[in-house]
């Protein structure tokens, strides 16, 4: 480990990863801390992501990162109507630990130093600037400097809190997020579910997530307001017990999800956010791989960028934010408008609009069309979901 870098990323996921191999790539020196003992680990993560967000990323998708190619979506109505879905879309399942190591690895073909078991504990900041990170590594606390430090410390983030960004989540906006994954899993390999019923998931809902040889990803995020005194290990239980009993249960994860708005700030003198720690994750779904690896290319390029112009100053550091709000973040206010109307409906909601939907022939079946039936309950959405899928 080095005194001093150009660049510090902190935190090896996706957003992490990404924007450590594209500053590296454009020349700058990149040092990656990661406080866990292995990157990936552990996953905390329903593990999806879609074929085209993926490919916007990542040029050639290889095949291990793949456990499950997914081909189609059931949605689930609190009175037990099932709506399949009609898609040409593709979706897959990762192995998110070989998918992250080998995000890490192009990492440091890129020419990025990585430590694991490596902890920031806290900034240096010179005149309000972020000048470095204080590391504990192996036991040993060492102050690393660096014209930019790269905040991807996840939903736990505190980097970004210390340099001065307003990082606070609403109990309303916080996900929590319980999952088991689950072994003899006898349904459709191709086929996602989805289940929406606020006795089931308040504020939230319940998914199953095949992974191929019998195995899924079964869990549900739920409205840290919302869930009253029962926790979201409480609802995966009785969801358990009553569509899988006797499961064998081959691991269990437990998190949190910002749902939020992205930050306002993204940059601060000497410090960029980004991922989970930015608040970047889809507010409807709560999917944030893809969105997390975009923000994290274009920051590790505007890093290098201000670099090579040497300075690290909040104006230099905007063209990440401008670049982010000009494609996906630009969706984000919108899927949480979305969010908050679909997930304050009730289960007499959930089931009439089932109801609607079963009426519209299966090759019609949308989300477009479903969000058309939703929006009869409140038009006031219709300019929202015009520009989203459209």
């Amino acid at each position: 480990m080095k005194p001093a870098y150009d660049v510090i990323v902190i935190g090896g996921g996706p957003a992490g990863s990404m924007a450590a191999r594209y500053a590296a790539g454009r020349g700058a020196s990149v040092a990656l801390f990661e406080k866990d003992r292995e990157v990936g680990v552990p996953v905390r993560c329903a593990e999806g992501v879609s074929h085209a967000g993926l490919a916007a990323v990542v040029e050639n998708i290889p095949s291990r990162w793949i456990a499950q190619k997914i081909t189609g979506a059931v949605l689930h109505a609190p009175s037990g109507a099932e709506v399949p879905l009609h898609t040409d879309q593709i979706g897959y399942i990762l192995h998110r630990k070989i998918f992250d190591y080998d995000l890490a690895q192009m990492a440091a073909a890129a020419g990025v130093a990585i430590f694991t078991r490596a902890h920031v504990t806290g900034l240096i900041m010179e005149q309000g600037r972020t000048a470095g990170v204080v590391v504990d590594h192996l036991g040993e606390r060492r102050r690393i400097e660096a014209r930019l430090v790269i905040a991807a410390d996840g939903v736990e983030s505190r980097a970004a809190r210390w340099a001065g960004l307003a990082t606070r989540t609403a109990l309303a906006d916080m996900e929590s997020c319980a999952q088991a994954t689950i072994g003899g899993y006898q349904g459709d390999p191709e086929m996602l579910h989805f289940y929406f019923s606020r006795s089931m998931a308040p504020g939230g809902y319940l998914w199953i997530f095949p992974k191929g040889n019998g195995m899924a990803n079964v869990g549900l995020g739920i409205s840290a307001s919302a869930g009253g005194e029962r926790s979201p290990h409480d609802y995966l239980e009785a969801f358990l017990a009553r569509f899988f009993p006797g499961a064998s249960i081959l691991g269990r994860v437990c998190g949190g999800v910002p749902c939020s708005n992205t930050l306002k700030e993204l940059a601060a003198d000497g410090l960029m956010v980004v991922g989970d720690a930015a608040h970047q994750a889809n507010p409807l779904t709560g999917g944030g791989i893809v969105t997390g690896m975009i923000a994290g290319r274009i920051a590790g390029e505007t890093a290098a960028e201000a670099v090579a112009a040497g300075r690290s100053d909040r104006e230099t550091l905007r063209r990440y934010p401008k670049a982010w709000l000009a494609g996906e973040g630009g969706k984000q206010a919108q899927f949480y408008r979305l969010r908050k109307f679909v997930f304050s409906l009730g289960d007499e909601d959930y089931d009439a609009l089932a109801r609607s939907v079963l009426r519209i022939p299966v090759e019609k079946r949308t989300i477009l069309s479903i969000m058309k039936s939703a929006l009869l309950h409140k038009p006031s959405l219709l300019l929202d979901a015009v520009k989203l899928f459209t």
